[in-house]
């Protein structure tokens, strides 16, 4: 039974899609075979992965509208033993054509029952905001990566997305748990980016994944040649962050 991954926040610029493609790619590294969703209409993930968004005619605004299977919008990307269910800019408007659709917030877990066995990791790589489109992710996943970015205000909304998933727990998805909270971008250099892992981990101390994402060039350049970390430079500090991630979820969950 595969475990489904939902990668949140709804702070931009804190490293989800950056997460979702390479925790992928990390965990497809360790021969977990994996599914990756862009559920975000920006589609970074699609384009990271060396898929032409133009070209993407079924995807994940489909398999939302039920009318097209993930087996039949799934696609091999270049990250080893990952699928991708690609995004488009067409995903936008989703929100408002689910707006009154019944059941609307399982639309993606039930489009998931089909090809849940088939996996051993969903990720979902979720937009920046608190919409419907994340709230579908949040109803279909079992837990949640949280990004964080080692910045000032890294703990700015975090409490509205933690509010936010408690709802999603009590109305739609008793079963959803935090996977973790993930430090990005982290520069050891700054006194700031120290301080804010020192109040992460005060704050929500066993909450907090020990891998910490470092600051990384390797990493920024990746998606501009359509590549995971992993197949761009296996040797980087990024691939072996990401790596040491994936290795810490596969721990974390074969112990439950």
């Amino acid at each position: 039974m595969g475990k489904i991954i939902a990668i949140a926040n709804q702070k931009g610029g804190v490293g989800k899609t950056t997460t979702s493609v390479n925790l992928a790619a990390s965990l497809g590294a360790l021969e977990k075979k994996v599914l990756l969703i862009d559920a975000d209409p920006q589609a970074n993930a699609t384009s990271g992965l060396g898929i032409d968004v133009e070209s993407v005619e079924a995807g994940t605004y489909q398999i939302l509208e039920h009318t097209v299977t993930p087996q039949d919008a799934a696609l091999e990307c270049s990250a080893p033993n990952v699928d991708l269910i690609p995004a488009h800019i067409d995903l936008v408007a989703i929100e408002i054509e689910l707006v009154d659709k019944e059941n609307r917030e399982y639309m993606l877990k039930q489009a998931l029952a089909s090809v849940k066995d088939q996996y051993d990791y969903i990720i979902i790589d979720c937009a920046p905001s608190l919409g419907l489109l994340t709230l579908n992710a949040l109803t279909a996943a079992d837990s949640v990566v949280i990004p964080i970015q080692c910045e000032y205000f890294a703990l700015e909304g975090l409490g509205k997305l933690l509010n936010t998933i408690k709802s999603v727990q009590k109305i739609h998805n008793p079963n959803l748990d935090i996977e973790g909270l993930l430090l990005t971008m982290y520069d050891s250099r700054l006194r700031l980016s120290n301080q804010v892992v020192d109040e992460v981990q005060k704050h929500f101390n066993d909450m907090v994944f020990e891998t910490v994402i470092q600051r990384n060039v390797k990493l920024s350049e990746a998606p501009s040649f359509g590549e995971s970390i992993i197949n761009y430079d296996a040797a980087s500090k990024g691939a072996s962050n990401y790596l040491s991630l994936a290795q810490e979820i596969i721990q974390k969950n074969s112990n439950n």
